[in-house]
């Protein structure tokens, strides 16, 4: 995988790990409830449920590619529309989605193991993220991806969700910069939508012309 091919990935493994959700008002719950370790936990979980959705999805659309390459460009055209899809429904509703999540927040207090598992099982029990794991990966792999292909980009997938749900727990640990979230939760989030649905219309776009080229 090439550096600009890896950079794409990684800008795309951002987008989806930024969009407001499930997953944000857990980190931001566990961290109001039990402090910033708590809020790490919880992220750091969070990325390993992640990883076990992106090992598998990988390799999974790596044996398709290898078996059936007309099946994986379905997979590929289904996967980008369903990424424009996302930024679209998005942004009907950033409005109301974006402020109760980064308003979710509770007084009861809990272990790091609870927070923990909150983290892990609010990404594995989500249907939303094998989905934009399939599309996400369908648009990146190589005619012929290898063990370390396949490697770094589950690795990139991880350090990606990890990263940044961890820079929320430290965020919402000082009162500050939670309110600087809350305050600008809306454009974020509208912001995130709008380069989600140009992505997947562009992604849409240039498979179109390597069907009429091809």
């Amino acid at each position: 995988m090439d550096a600009v091919t890896w950079i794409s990935l990684l800008g795309i493994c951002l987008l989806g790990a930024m969009a407001p959700g499930p997953s944000l008002a857990v980190i931001l719950r566990c961290t109001a409830r039990a402090g910033r370790r708590a809020g790490l936990a919880a992220a750091l979980a969070h990325a390993a449920a992640i990883g076990c959705y992106a090992a598998l999805t990988v390799s999974g659309l790596a044996l398709a590619l290898q078996r059936s390459p007309d099946l994986f460009t379905a997979v590929q055209t289904a996967g980008a529309a369903w990424l424009l899809y996302l930024g679209l429904s998005g942004l009907r509703q950033w409005s109301a989605s974006a402020t109760a999540t980064l308003q979710a927040t509770a007084a009861a207090p809990q272990s790091l193991a609870q927070s923990a598992s909150e983290g892990f099982l609010v990404a594995l029990l989500n249907p939303k993220v094998g989905l934009f794991m399939v599309a996400l990966f369908s648009q990146f792999l190589p005619a012929s991806p290898g063990m370390a292909t396949q490697a770094l980009m589950t690795a990139t997938v991880i350090a990606t969700d990890a990263g940044w749900y961890c820079l929320v727990a430290f965020s919402v640990s000082r009162p500050r910069w939670l309110a600087i979230l809350r305050s600008r939760a809306s454009l974020i989030d509208r912001l995130l939508n709008t380069l989600l649905a140009v992505l997947g219309a562009a992604m849409l776009l240039h498979l179109a012309r390597q069907a009429l080229t091809g």
